[in-house]
């Protein structure tokens, strides 16, 4: 086993990463130069403008956190799972039930 470890990925809060983009967008200078000068790639920068624009309010809910429409989706995900037990427990039951008196 190697004990390499990778180095700790940055993480940066909403507001820094709506700051950042209400830079790029008001300053006048280059994506590459605020970049640099807040010790960012100009790639991330542009994916933040990109979630921004797309996503509004909900953009950046913060690492285990989802936005309201994801998190609406796994609730439907996980109530649909347990009608799906409910649906097969019956289906079970009925052909319990519905054998001749003799067989069960």
């Amino acid at each position: 086993m190697s004990n390499i470890q990778k180095p700790k990925q940055k993480v940066y809060t909403a507001e820094f990463k709506r700051e950042a983009v209400n830079l790029l967008e008001s300053s006048g200078k280059s994506g590459a130069v605020i970049a640099e000068e807040l010790g960012i790639s100009d790639g991330s920068l542009y994916t933040w403008r990109k979630q921004l624009a797309a996503q509004g309010e909900e953009a950046f809910p913060g690492k285990g956190h989802q936005t309201p429409t994801e998190e609406e989706f796994r609730q439907l995900r996980a109530e649909n799972e347990r009608l799906k037990q409910e649906r097969d427990i019956l289906k079970k039951a009925i052909a319990i039930f519905s054998q001749p008196p003799g067989l069960k």
